[in-house]
Order: structure tokens, then sequence, then C-alpha cells
């Protein structure tokens, strides 16, 4: 498709201007009068093209777009990401990393059910608060703590169990460490848990608001068996 051209029209004004001034002082009542108005007409209508050249005209859609930007002061550019969202980021992925490579390490069957659990709950809950960032707060000792802790503690029972002998120590160590996953595990549970107890607040809120509305209108609750059934 063509683009649209916008026509000067300055060179129309100058032929305009040469018979105004041809009119007012010199004779226009013979032929070759008309015939020389004509050709100083056409030779300024040439130099007004070259001066005065045509445009090519802006699609109507860029210019209601740089309309709408100046009125409104923005630009088309990308808000700027949250940094600390962009560290959470990170974070989940080194964090995940290092418990599948654990886990792939790790031969025992139940301890590398618990790190599956681990694994899940902690993307489940650092996807959560990267979607909400206001709740960062509520998982700092979570980052701070528990989570590097955790990890801590299963990169012990790996280099121990990788040392391949059995000991005092080796052996009384890696068995706090299996008896702490179920712990661990719950504790991760209830952190996921909490950050939905907002949300948890408000449809309980929701719900009771509904069952005074329904009980208004003559509904009662479908376990009341004296009530009428939804």
């Amino acid at each position: 498709m063509k683009e649209p051209i916008k026509h000067s029209v300055i060179p129309i004004y100058l032929v305009g201007v040469v018979w105004l001034v041809h009119a007012a002082l010199l004779p226009l009542y013979q032929p070759v009068h008309f015939i020389l108005c004509a050709m100083e007409s056409f030779v300024a209508f040439l130099l007004g093209k070259a001066i005065f050249p045509d445009q090519l005209a802006a699609p109507a859609g860029n210019q209601n777009a740089s309309a709408g930007n100046q009125n409104t002061g923005t630009s088309n550019t990308t808000p700027a990401a949250n940094p600390e969202v962009e560290a959470l980021l990170a974070e989940r992925q080194r964090v995940l990393s290092e418990m599948r490579r654990l886990n792939h390490a790790i031969e025992d069957p139940s301890l590398s059910a618990h790190i599956d659990h681990l694994e899940l709950v902690t993307a489940k809950i650092l996807d959560h608060v990267a979607e909400h960032p206001q709740k960062l707060p509520q998982i700092r000792r979570f980052l701070d703590y528990y989570l590097p802790t955790t990890l801590k503690l299963l990169n012990a029972y790996d280099r121990m169990d990788d040392a391949g002998v059995s000991g005092n120590n080796i052996n009384a160590t890696k068995e706090k460490v299996e008896r702490m996953m179920d712990t661990i595990s719950a504790a991760f549970d209830k952190q996921l848990d909490a950050l939905f107890g907002e949300e948890a607040l408000d449809i309980s809120t929701d719900i009771t608001v509904m069952e005074n509305l329904l009980a208004q209108e003559g509904f009662r609750n479908a376990s009341d068996e004296s009530g009428l059934h939804l």
C-alpha cells in the first residue's frame, strides 16, 4: 500500500500571487498578456515545488499515538522491573537447581521424596510472592534462615553419604537430618499456607455475608435439615 503524500499548497499560492501582481501592474487585455502570465505562473509553480516539496503524511494511527503520548506525558517504554522480584526469581532458580542436584546425588528413597516435596512447595512459595511482591516480608525468615539451613543440612548429608564409610558421627548426623525432614516439610507447608491467610479471610467474610443475606431471604444452610436445601 502506498504511503499517503501531503501535497504542499505553497506553489499554488505563488501562482495566485503572480496573477494578482500581473493584473495590478501589467495589462491583461490581449492574448499575449495571458500567455506571458501563464508562463510566469508555471515558472513560479516549479520554483515553489522545488523550494517546498511534497512530504509523506504520517499515518493516522501514529499521529493518534503521538498525541496520546503528548497528552498523557507517557511513553511506550516498558515499566521498570522490580529489583526485589528479580532477586527473588534469581534465588528461586539457584535454590531449585541445588535441590535437584542434591536429590539426584542422595540415594535414600525416603529423603529423596522429602526433597521432591520441598522443591515443589518452595517453587509455589516463591512464585506466589513474585506475583504478589507486597508479601515479601512474610517470607523473609523463610528466605534468610529456613531455606538456606535446609540446604546446608542436605549438603552435609550428601557429603557424609558420599564418604562411603560408617561411623558414629556420620551415622548419627545422617539420622538427625532424616528425622528433621518431617518437621522441615511441615514448616514449608505452613509457610505456603500462611501466604493465603488474607485471601482465606476475605472468602470467609464473603461467605458469612452471603449466609446472612440468604437467611434474610428465607434460605438456610444445606446442612440444616429443617431449612431449604440449595
